[in-house]
């Protein structure tokens, strides 16, 4: 006899979806990623001039804050993916670095001298970085594999949409109501703290069916060649990836009033998130190095534009193409470790993947302050650009343009 019910082995393994075609889970970290951004964004803007005039800090060490700020971030997701693999606890994972992040807020607004803030972004991206990993390999469970590029898009448009909405947040407050940058640090805690008590609401689908192996390592055994190929242009890339920090500082150098320089940020993440959805479906039909080749060209035609502006009305263009470097690279670079991961678990492929990201912004960042301070705020851009071309270059030679593969959870998820 004929059924429409489906077997029961697939009505585990399939996660559920609502109509727009989206997992309930994959919605509802979309919501998280969402706050999350919204609590950093409404900071990052200020953070540059707080840094540089309030507090009296060299362009050196807004460069080591944010080179070691982002880059513990990256660093620490390949421990915490690893660990989130072994324990089989995502939720919880995640949850524990979305509650660091929400107590680390304050303190950067109740700082006093520049290692206070360096201190603090530091905690706070490290809680980023034992969420991520977790984060996405939920999101990779959320979706089937001809749609994780789809389910990646979709976090990232929501990611962005905070990014918008943070910085005009931050005009509002500073412009219309009057707050300094202190105040709105502190306030950047509340939507911070919604994050946390958001995933907590997601549902683990797989667990116990396609998580991986007991005997993981945090290495790149079981990896795919793809994926170590993809892990050397990673490197490359990185060494250019410096701060956004210095775009804000550049554009308020170059004549640009801080509001317009809040909007012209908020610009650029209105584009990355229309443009991140799209991108990320795109990948799952012409190939997701195709869209990193892309990606990672604009970015090296921004950078060379950073550096030869003179204008602040140059600005504008520059941060709008810069607003599809993220839109095609930041989702869908994850999700072709994921695809690339062979036998490693998910989390920790991914967490790998954002380790060599934030081992080389580190060093990206400090020397582009560096630059900036020795040489001349041009320089640093122009460096960025050639590491960027450089990578374009490497990415068409190693890897080939329908790049992808079936890592260990899909292969389990078939049978």
């Amino acid at each position: 006899m004929k059924t429409d019910k489906a077997p029961e082995h697939e009505s585990i393994l399939r996660p559920p979806v609502v109509r727009a075609g989206l997992a309930r889970s994959t919605i509802i970290i979309g919501i998280v990623s969402l706050f999350a951004d919204i609590s950093t964004e409404v900071m990052y803007p200020l953070l540059p001039a707080f840094v540089t005039e309030v507090l009296r800090a060299p362009v050196t060490a807004l460069g080591l804050i944010e080179g070691v700020a982002q880059g513990a971030s990256s660093v620490v997701s390949g421990i915490s993916g690893y660990i989130s693999d072994k324990l089989r606890r995502p939720v919880a994972v995640a949850f524990a670095g979305y509650a660091l992040t929400a107590v680390c807020k304050p303190i950067i607004g109740a700082a006093g001298a520049w290692p206070v803030v360096l201190a603090a972004r530091f905690g706070d991206r490290f809680g980023k970085g034992i969420r991520t990993a977790p984060k996405d390999a939920l999101l990779a469970d959320s979706a089937p594999p001809d749609q994780r590029g789809r389910a990646f898009g979709f976090e990232r448009a929501m990611d962005s949409t905070g990014a918008v909405l943070g910085p005009l947040l931050a005009l509002a407050l500073a412009g219309w109501l009057g707050f300094g940058p202190r105040m709105i640090f502190y306030l950047a805690t509340i939507p911070a703290t919604m994050a946390a008590l958001l995933i907590l609401a997601v549902r683990d689908q797989y667990h116990g069916t396609v998580r991986s192996p007991a005997s993981l390592r945090l290495n790149l055994a079981g990896t795919t060649p793809q994926y170590r190929k993809l892990m050397i242009v990673t490197a490359v890339f990185g060494l250019a990836n410096s701060a956004n920090a210095f775009l804000i500082l550049r554009a308020s150098r170059l004549g640009l009033a801080t509001g317009w320089t809040i909007l012209a940020y908020a610009l650029y993440n209105a584009i990355a998130a229309i443009a991140s959805m799209p991108a990320g479906s795109a990948s799952d039909k012409i190939g997701r190095r195709n869209l990193l080749v892309i990606g990672y060209a604009i970015y090296a035609l921004v950078y060379a534009g950073f550096g030869a502006a003179t204008s602040p009305w140059a600005v504008w263009p520059l941060f709008a193409a810069y607003g599809l470097f993220p839109a095609l690279t930041d989702g869908v670079g994850k999700a072709l470790a994921v695809d690339t991961a062979g036998k490693a678990g998910r989390a920790t492929a991914i967490g790998m993947y954002s380790m060599v990201v934030g081992v080389t912004q580190i060093a990206a960042s400090f020397i582009g302050g560096k630059l900036w301070d020795a040489v001349s705020p041009a320089a640093t851009f122009y460096a960025g650009a050639l590491l960027a071309a450089a990578a374009v270059t490497l990415m068409v030679v190693l890897l080939p343009a329908k790049t992808g593969g079936v890592s260990h959870g899909d292969a389990a998820g078939a049978h």
